[in-house]
């Protein structure tokens, strides 16, 4: 399952991760109705079965978050005109090594970008960098 930030839930963005075959949900699906602050979404992502969480917000997530095994964080540095290019940078981190299944990601807090994955992880407290696939 991946989780969308609600700054990131726009139809363009959900419509470009049509190629992910799991579930994709935005982060008001899993509390509606409700303020949902950044302190509280690592609770809600351990209520689910594995999620990726997907956010634009690397100054909240990123180096903030302790990785647990039940869920990955993906904090990708684009502001709002470039949110178009956040599902094929997603699809490539699905092909990066260490990303591409579910059970190689959880655990895992990473910061991508064009060109690289960064990343730290439960009982890896130290940032590791990897080349983002192609």
């Amino acid at each position: 399952m991946i989780v969308v930030d609600e700054n990131i839930a726009r139809q363009s963005v959900l419509a470009g991760l049509r190629w992910y075959e799991g579930k994709v949900v935005p982060l008001k699906a899993l509390r509606p109705a409700t303020v949902i602050k950044d302190d509280a979404i690592p609770s809600l992502l351990m209520a689910q079965r594995q999620p990726t969480f997907v956010t634009t917000d690397v100054s909240g997530f990123w180096r903030k978050v302790q990785p647990h095994p039940r869920f990955c964080i993906v904090c990708f540095p684009l502001p709002d005109h470039r949110l178009h290019e956040l599902p094929k940078l997603l699809r490539r981190l699905f092909r990066t090594e260490g990303f591409r299944a579910k059970r190689e990601r959880m655990g895992k807090v990473a910061l991508v970008t064009a060109t690289t994955v960064r990343f730290y992880a439960v009982h890896q407290p130290s940032v590791q960098e990897l080349p983002l696939a192609e």
